[in-house]
């Protein structure tokens, strides 16, 4: 049987093979917010919106131009991203462990019942228990229901009554990581995460395409040589750029089922970008971002150093990043210096996302805040 690690578990377990605290209150003493940066200019707020808490792994539901976001007491509503109205709202029943995933029509979450609950529209259609937890989004396409569970087993759904179509399990590392990792669609190929692979599955039968690295595991023992591939990933046309864990950044070719390159970067969130640049901030924060063609480094920041950052998110000339105190950052995306900051409710940065040119922060408190260029 497989065996999990949360990221609390992991960081101890690393600090005792490295002989030394991971937990001194200077080495994990956020960096102060820089002085002197403008909260308008590059990026407006154009709406926000306030939900419930969220004390679960979100990811923000992405369709159209839609975002789809949940709460902790199972509320599930779709948002359009230009002014913010809400398009439908669905109520789960009960607290929620992941979500959400959608294809603008039919929408996944996850409850602490271990079941996964389907929407169409806001009519809640059908319910089924899953074999293992999960904390990934499920991803939903094609009229199915796509899981990725926490020891990385992948079910496919009828999306309209819940009819278990297929599962994909492989023999694979003892160890996992209790993180949500890549599920994403390509044209006619599902793609997960498998440890430090990314796999191309049949959607409708759940047959294994092809399979390519993203990183090379190494170490004496299962912690060192942990490397789950962390959600979310990013897809430009035929590419998946996903993170490592501890690890690396690297990027695949799913049209062909190859590895196109990778860079030593290990961390605990996913990734974002455009259609130049992978931008991802490692363990300690640090951001980086890389040439999407080849893999060679365009820039590092380090003004954000453990302010505990969310996934970035790429719109336009800029880059925005937010941290554990809702603070949103704007970056130059050519150079990676901070041009704008603005505050949101001060609680924690949970997630992020982008529909079109507008990039969506979503809070612990359960507060959404949309992001545009400034005209």
């Amino acid at each position: 049987m497989k065996r999990l690690l949360s990221i609390g578990t992991l960081a101890i377990a690393l600090g005792l093979l490295s002989g030394c605290s991971l937990f001194s209150k200077d080495k994990d003493k956020p960096a102060a917010l820089e002085a002197g940066i403008p909260s308008t200019g590059a990026v407006r707020l154009a709406w926000s919106s306030k939900g419930d808490s969220v004390n679960f792994p979100l990811g923000i539901g992405t369709a159209g131009d839609r975002f789809v976001v949940a709460g902790d007491d199972g509320s599930v509503h779709a948002l359009n991203a230009t002014d913010g109205r809400e398009a439908w709202r669905a109520q789960a029943g009960s607290k929620l462990t992941a979500g959400v995933g959608s294809d603008g029509r039919f929408a996944a979450v996850v409850n602490r019942d271990n079941q996964v609950i389907t929407f169409d529209g806001g009519k809640r259609l059908w319910a089924k228990a899953l074999p293992t937890p999960v904390v990934a989004p499920p991803l939903v396409a094609g009229e199915r229901v796509f899981v990725l569970t926490i020891d990385r087993q992948v079910l496919a759904f009828d999306a309209l009554d819940g009819r278990k179509i297929w599962e994909y399990r492989r023999a694979g590392d003892a160890l996992t990581l209790a993180k949500p990792g890549v599920l994403v669609a390509f044209k006619d190929t599902l793609v997960a995460g498998q440890g430090a692979r990314l796999v191309g599955l049949d959607p409708v039968t759940g047959q294994l395409r092809w399979e390519a690295t993203v990183a090379q595991p190494r170490g004496t023992n299962e912690v060192e040589r942990l490397a789950d591939l962390v959600g979310p990933a990013l897809r430009v046309g035929d590419l998946i750029c996903a993170r490592a864990f501890q690890f690396a950044v690297g990027c695949v070719n799913a049209e062909r089922g190859s590895s196109l390159w990778n860079r030593n970067a290990g961390g605990t969130q996913g990734v974002g970008g455009d259609a130049q640049l992978v931008v991802g901030a490692d363990a300690s924060d640090r951001i980086s971002a890389w040439k999407l063609s080849n893999g060679d480094l365009a820039w590092s920041a380090d003004q954000f150093v453990r302010r505990r950052l969310v996934e970035p998110v790429v719109i336009g000339k800029h880059v925005l990043v937010a941290d554990y105190e809702g603070q949103v950052h704007v970056l130059d995306r050519e150079t990676g210096k901070t041009v704008q900051r603005v505050a949101t409710d001060g609680s924690p940065a949970v997630a992020a996302a982008r529909v079109g040119s507008t990039a969506l922060v979503a809070t612990r408190n359960g507060g959404v805040f949309a992001f545009q260029a400034a005209q």
